[in-house]
């Protein structure tokens, strides 16, 4: 039995929301911080420095620009990402409510007919299989037509 001071969370999109956030926000950071921290030793940001530029003209001209590609591949990977959670957790009953349609709620409510009718289950996982692996390949393009080193070796 649940204590009386603790509430009771059902499923709503703002937990799913939530949970998807709080989840993806150090692989983010880190990915931040990784890229910022190699474009700080670029010749360039040192020829900024060198010339007198202030610190927030080197962030807006040279730091941001640059890392702007990475985090829009970063944010196609997470995209995929949070369509498999949000899918896992309707499934289970803590995603979105039931009354809001979503590959995990049509899942959930095909599990009862499994013996019956299967591609009640089937099809909606297979769809949101199709779309993942379209927005992963959306990804490696992006990456393959952002990456100023893949333009030199081709």
């Amino acid at each position: 039995m649940r204590p009386p001071s603790v509430p009771a969370r059902r499923g709503s999109v703002g937990n799913v929301i939530l949970a998807i956030t709080i989840a993806e926000i150090p692989r983010v950071s880190r990915l931040v911080r990784s890229v910022v921290l190699s474009l700080r030793e670029q010749p360039y940001v040192d020829a900024a420095v060198a010339c007198g530029t202030r610190t927030p003209m080197i962030i807006l001209r040279h730091i941001l620009p640059n890392t702007v590609a990475p985090m829009l591949v970063q944010a196609t990977y997470i995209c995929a990402s949070a369509m498999i959670t949000e899918a896992i957790l309707s499934f289970i009953g803590a995603g979105t409510p039931p009354t809001i349609p979503s590959w995990g709620n049509i899942m959930a409510e095909g599990r009862a007919l499994w013996q019956v009718k299967p591609y009640i289950v089937f099809f909606p996982a297979a769809f949101l299989s199709v779309t993942v692996l379209a927005v992963n390949l959306l990804g490696d393009g992006l990456r393959d037509a952002l990456d100023p080193r893949m333009a030199k070796s081709l």
